[in-house]
């Protein structure tokens, strides 16, 4: 879902934000992925000009297919859906009920660094889904989000396989767009996509993994307080790979 970054970059100590304010969480529902885009572009302009805090809005979308900057033809859906396209990075994704989606709207601190503040957003995945008890999880060499290791899975040879996507994009220093975790959703969906233009990995939900019922709602509160922390610089890099 986002451009490729370096994993060699280190996590920095400290807060990420520009403003030491509090960062403030809303929770908006199921909500039209096009109008919370626009949504998006206006508050971001909103907290660039001090006229706005730094928020989170947490989330689902209507299943909805989005293609990124770096989406190629081969990758857009086999059976005709309409697919958004959108001002992120990386490739094209879906979103749809099931899956929590966060969009952190959030001045950094000067000067940018994009890759410090991605590889914090996968941080604050990766804490939630060990602490629920995958800890195999983790990256992928030259790719973004969150993912489970090719290997034996209650009895399926199962291949690398993503659990959360990034995609994001920074406009005057404002980040908008952000993560989507597959929580309990269909996968049916991928199945018509090259799902951010990787080929040769699956997709995965936390229930599918954990072998067990869990919802969005289940992860809204742990996800808040993960992203919280991995921006003030409370939650440190791990060097957690499959």
């Amino acid at each position: 879902m986002a451009d490729v970054i370096d994993q060699d970059t280190p996590l920095q100590s400290d807060s990420i934000r520009a403003s030491d304010g509090p960062l403030e969480f809303i929770e908006l529902g199921t909500v039209d992925y096009s109008e919370t885009w626009h949504r998006q572009q206006d508050t971001a302009d909103a907290i660039a000009t001090g006229e706005a805090p730094d928020q989170v809005w947490m989330l689902e979308h209507p299943s909805t297919y989005t293609a990124g900057k770096r989406t190629q033809p081969e990758d857009r859906p086999t059976n005709g859906t309409p697919v958004v396209d959108v001002d992120r990075g990386g490739r094209i994704t879906w979103h749809g009920p099931g899956q929590l989606v966060a969009y952190p709207l959030v001045k950094l601190r000067e000067p940018l660094d994009v890759v410090d503040y991605v590889r914090r957003i996968e941080e604050a995945i990766l804490k939630v889904v060990h602490d629920l008890g995958l800890t195999d999880a983790g990256r992928v060499e030259g790719r973004s989000g969150v993912w489970l290791p090719a290997g034996i899975s209650q009895g399926v040879i199962k291949p690398a396989r993503k659990v959360a996507a990034i995609g994001i994009r920074v406009t005057h220093g404002v980040t908008m767009h952000g993560l989507a975790i597959n929580v309990d959703n269909s996968l049916e969906h991928y199945d018509h996509i090259v799902a951010c233009g990787i080929p040769d990995a699956g997709v995965t939900t936390l229930a599918a993994e954990l072998d067990r019922e869990i919802s969005v709602n289940d992860l809204i509160a742990p996800m808040a307080e993960a992203i919280d922390a991995a921006l003030s610089g409370a939650l440190h890099l791990t060097e957690s790979t499959t």
